[in-house]
């Protein structure tokens, strides 16, 4: 391991101390275990984290044949750390030593040295399903863009980020499923940039607090809205029809992408129902708060969700009244 330091506001630190620092900031069971844990041990640990930390991702995997959900918890697991790596530590020095060394981790899985157990379960799931180590490695780009980029020019800047920082889940989704081609890619890709500037568009006055604006601020400034008008909370009419601008190339962005779900099996495209019907409530919610994102958080209803679910397990049995309907086609 590198000792190379790193400055702070605490001085001159080794980044052996930055990583320190930076575990004790998390939960104490994601730090690197003294002993290697095995399979079984590792893919317990990942379900543990995926069934106790994210609601929708525990209910979507009941959908999937029990034969992939240890492939998904995995998955999941490493999204989950190192999202958290980024974005939960509370210091920028700290969280990039982490994510430096996790990327290193990553390295360590594919030459078969995995210790941790989100890489120990991880190894195994890459081995079955033939996953490069591109999506892994571009998601740890985003989280450490994350710690040092908090403006973007425009569209384009914000939609490059989302190639490293949402489309690689949808990407792993679908070889976790058998499903690889460059087709089926090109509509996730779609899907999950929608999502992630759904859940963008959802957070603005949240993100704020992090100094993070992803608002594109070419249309920031066509609309006349500064970064002023986020800090005051105050949805000026201007702020809101920037918003009904955002709201809408995010659902042109959702129908691109529908189609997919009637090119894979029935079971993944119920969770792709499921998350692309969630994606656009979102932005219903957003609507009906007249795009004022900044007094209240637009949030989606139990009983909205609970809707959303049986609408998606209603299009396994009706086919036609999934979002993408059409039929369903085999993996090239």
């Amino acid at each position: 391991m590198t000792h190379a330091t790193m400055q702070t506001e605490d001085g001159a630190l080794t980044q052996d101390e930055l990583i320190r620092r930076g575990w004790a900031a998390l939960p104490a069971e994601y730090r690197m275990p003294e002993k290697t844990p095995t399979l079984d041990e590792a893919r317990a640990w990942c379900r543990h984290l995926s069934e106790t930390h994210y609601e929708n991702f525990h209910v979507a995997s009941w959908f999937l044949p029990k034969a992939l959900r240890p492939h998904f918890h995995s998955i999941y697991a490493y999204c989950r750390v190192s999202d958290d790596l980024g974005d939960e530590v509370g210091n920028t020095a700290q969280s990039l030593a982490l994510l430096e060394m996790w990327d290193r981790e990553l390295d360590a899985c594919y030459a078969g040295e995995a210790r941790h157990p989100v890489f120990v379960a991880l190894a195994e799931t890459i081995r079955a399903c033939n996953i490069p180590k591109d999506p892994f490695a571009n998601l740890l780009k985003a989280f450490r863009q994350d710690q040092v980029v908090t403006r973007y020019a425009n569209m384009a800047e914000v939609l490059d980020y989302c190639t490293n920082s949402a489309n690689p889940v949808g990407r792993l989704v679908l070889y976790a499923c058998g499903f690889a081609d460059e087709e089926r890619f090109k509509l996730s890709d779609a899907t999950c940039s929608a999502l992630q500037l759904a859940n963008f568009w959802q957070d603005v006055r949240v993100d704020w607090k992090k100094d993070r604006v992803y608002l594109p601020q070419d249309d920031m400034q066509r609309f006349g809205v500064t970064d002023e008008t986020i800090q005051k909370g105050i949805a000026t009419p201007e702020f809101r029809s920037l918003m009904k601008y955002e709201v809408d190339f995010a659902r042109d962005l959702f129908h691109q992408g529908l189609p997919l779900i009637g090119m894979v099996s029935r079971e993944l495209a119920i969770d792709l129902d499921l998350f692309s019907r969630g994606g656009l409530e979102i932005l219903r919610a957003i609507e009906q708060q007249d795009y004022d994102v900044l007094s209240a958080r637009p949030a989606i209803s139990k009983r909205t969700k609970l809707s959303l679910a049986l609408r998606a397990v209603s299009g396994k049995a009706f086919p036609f009244l999934r979002l993408g309907a059409g039929p369903a086609r085999k993996a090239a």
